[in-house]
């Protein structure tokens, strides 16, 4: 750590190694961002910034998710996190963290209903998201919305009742080989 003040100690540092896809830098940068979040406030590793503090997180302010990763992240029912809570979430995000993973995450940003399960309106809200992320966007009129949902459906809904489960969904983006890498946080 040389003459770097920080908040972590060795077995902080050690215990985050273990836990995140991390290096012992990589946790440091990441401890570095959490606290130029915070914009001067003094910061420790249960110090909770808002949610609206986290989305100013350059590679978030633009993410028409932003808020679901939040939520997804907290420890907390109101998005605010935590430097543990942080660090789970930049540490998912990383290049090092498995696709398996990533997976899992990206199914519970996208369960909108948090219902264990992706249903047509999980899938509509996704697709404004993604077609519509600001209000001089045009929308998706109503018939082609639901088109894109149906055929969404047909394609990864193997059971047929009308919502993606987790292996559904995980089988989907098996067949999407860049989805890992567009599903990263570079620090």
């Amino acid at each position: 750590m040389g003459n770097k003040q920080t908040a972590l100690n060795h077995d902080d540092l050690e215990a985050y190694q273990e836990l995140t896809f991390f290096t012992r830098q990589d946790i440091l940068n990441v401890y570095d961002c959490y606290k130029m979040l915070a914009e001067g406030r003094d910061v420790d590793r249960n110090t909770r910034l808002d949610q609206e503090v986290i989305c100013r997180l350059p590679e978030l302010k633009v993410n028409p998710f932003k808020d679901r990763i939040c939520k997804v992240f907290s420890s907390a029912d109101d998005g605010s996190m935590t430097f543990e809570d942080f660090l789970d979430m930049m540490s998912v995000f990383s290049d090092n963290a498995p696709k398996n993973v990533k997976v899992n995450y990206a199914f519970k940003i996208y369960d909108f209903s948090n219902n264990n399960m992706i249903t047509s309106q999980d899938l509509k809200e996704v697709i404004q998201r993604i077609t519509m992320p600001d209000e001089s966007s045009d929308k998706l009129e109503d018939e082609d919305l639901q088109l894109l949902i149906d055929n969404i459906m047909e394609e990864a809904d193997l059971d047929n009742d009308d919502c993606l489960s987790f292996q559904e969904f995980e089988h989907v983006l098996s067949k999407s080989p860049d989805f890992a890498s567009s599903f990263c946080i570079h620090l």
